[in-house]
């Protein structure tokens, strides 16, 4: 039988792609169970190759049962092999767990933000960091310098919370920063705050536990509690956050973002925190502060992060670096009072034993030798002139017709049209004109009162901030 087998320089050695074709060929039922494969003469003929390539891919296929030689007559196809492969109309119908199924749906509604069809020129996208102004050469200096110093036993699995060097460097920084209260030991190193909110969801809620949230609030936290079981009691958000005063009795946790609500922008004032911290005393509960993009404000002084007023060891503060970094670097923290510390490692452990070693290392010596706050200082006052050209376009273009919330802080704002108009019309508008803007209803859990829309400008420029505006201003008539 002549085989068609076409074997290509860069896919592995010629004896392995022989085999794998000849495997494939037996699996999808081209040779049958007990049928006589070709001689290696006749295979290395057909194929172009010397004897010795069929040879070898031959003995895999003895070797690993797919094959049986059979002396002085040949090599046959084993009697035992009735496998055929699967095509894609035909699969098993597996069943998933509930929590397989959770995620599965959670799928369906997840976008951070959604990519529109087309590229668009004025695209306002949010939750990003400015990677052209991050010093990525830099960076690769370091990355190669801690490849080229890593020892043998530097390459074994690492410590589960992470380097220690890097657990040190991010607890002086958001001391300093952030007014956090923490030893290094505090510090667990994960793949990204997602890890982080999923790592909490597992240690500390069984399924039922009712756990409130934002009302809107973060996507990534609310499905990660659904898909964990949790019952979910959302808490609407005001001009100043979440209310204490409005949480529900039973909740027994609490997820935050204080320094700039996610979506609505909103900062927590000292009173709420404090009242917070009060109602969680009070209740025995637990405070999730994820402190997404609290490097960036304009305006004032800065207010201390919850963790750093909590005396009674009841929150628990999420950092990351991909709003600062870059979002592939899939770095990012938490700080656990000691009393948790234990099982939030465990749990880490379970998941994926450590966080990349060589990255830890590298992002340890951008922090220690001072290039991450000098980089920080450069985002900070790129972002501050680009908000104010924003916020003076908007004024500009728009005036009184929309109402902004979220400008303090962070690096997206959220601009609320007086018209009542449907959300997914000005979104289809605004993109039909060049510009990428993003509705807010996707965070909510229930229907929201009213449509918004959320601009993020860490990386667009004077020139297309000033143009996107105008053109949003058409898309809004």
């Amino acid at each position: 039988m002549l085989l068609t087998i076409p074997l290509r320089e860069g896919d592995g050695p010629l004896f392995r792609q022989a085999y794998l074709a000849l495997r494939q060929a037996i699996l999808a039922g081209t040779y049958e169970a007990g049928e006589k494969l070709p001689s290696t003469r006749d295979l290395a003929e057909q194929l172009g190759v010397s004897r010795t390539v069929a040879l070898m891919a031959y003995d895999q296929l003895l070797a690993e049962g797919y094959a049986e030689g059979r002396g002085g007559s040949g090599t046959y196809v084993a009697k035992e092999v009735t496998i055929r492969a699967a095509s894609v109309d035909d699969q098993a119908d597996l069943r998933l767990s509930r929590f397989g199924l959770s995620a599965a749906s959670a799928w369906e509604r997840v976008s951070f933000p959604r990519k529109h069809a087309r590229s668009l020129p004025y695209d306002f996208a949010y939750g990003r960091s400015d990677v052209e102004l991050f010093p990525f050469e830099m960076w690769r200096r370091m990355l190669l310098r801690c490849a080229r110093k890593a020892s043998v036993s530097t390459l074994d699995y690492g410590p589960t919370g992470g380097n220690s060097v890097l657990r040190e460097a991010i607890c002086t920084h958001v001391r300093r920063s952030r007014a956090v209260l923490c030893d290094p030991s505090q510090v667990i190193v994960v793949n990204g705050s997602q890890q982080a909110l999923d790592l909490i969801a597992r240690v500390l809620f069984e399924r039922g536990a009712p756990v409130a949230i934002e009302e809107p609030s973060y996507q990534g936290t609310r499905e990660i509690l659904r898909a964990a079981g949790a019952r979910l009691l959302p808490v609407a958000v005001d001009d100043e956050g979440l209310d204490p005063a409005r949480l529900p009795v039973k909740a027994r946790a609490v997820f935050v973002t204080p320094s700039h609500q996610f979506p609505t922008g909103a900062i927590l004032p000292l009173a709420r925190r404090l009242a917070l911290l009060e109602w969680a005393n009070g209740r025995n509960a637990v405070i999730i502060e994820d402190d997404y993009d609290g490097e960036f404000r304009y305006g004032g002084q800065p207010l201390e992060s919850l963790q750093g007023l909590d005396r009674e060891g009841r929150v628990i503060y999420i950092g990351t670096f991909s709003r600062t970094v870059f979002s592939a670097l899939r770095i990012g923290y938490l700080i656990a009072p000691k009393s948790l510390g234990p099982a939030l490692l465990a749990a880490k452990w379970l998941c994926d034993r450590h966080t990349a070693t060589l990255e830890q290392e590298t992002l340890a010596e951008f922090i220690s030798s001072g290039a991450y706050e000098r980089y920080l200082r450069r985002v900070r006052r790129k972002n501050a002139k680009r908000r104010q050209i924003l916020l003076d376009s908007i004024e500009e273009q728009l005036g009184n017709r929309v109402i902004i919330t979220g400008d303090g802080a962070g690096a997206h704002i959220l601009l609320w049209p007086r018209v009542r108009s449907s959300e997914q019309a000005m979104v289809d508008k605004a993109a039909a004109l060049g510009v990428g803007v993003y509705g807010i209803s996707r965070y909510y859990l229930k229907r929201p009162a009213r449509p918004g829309l959320l601009l993020g400008y860490s990386r667009m420029r004077e020139r297309e901030i000033r143009e996107g505006i105008r053109r949003l201003e058409q898309a809004l008539r």
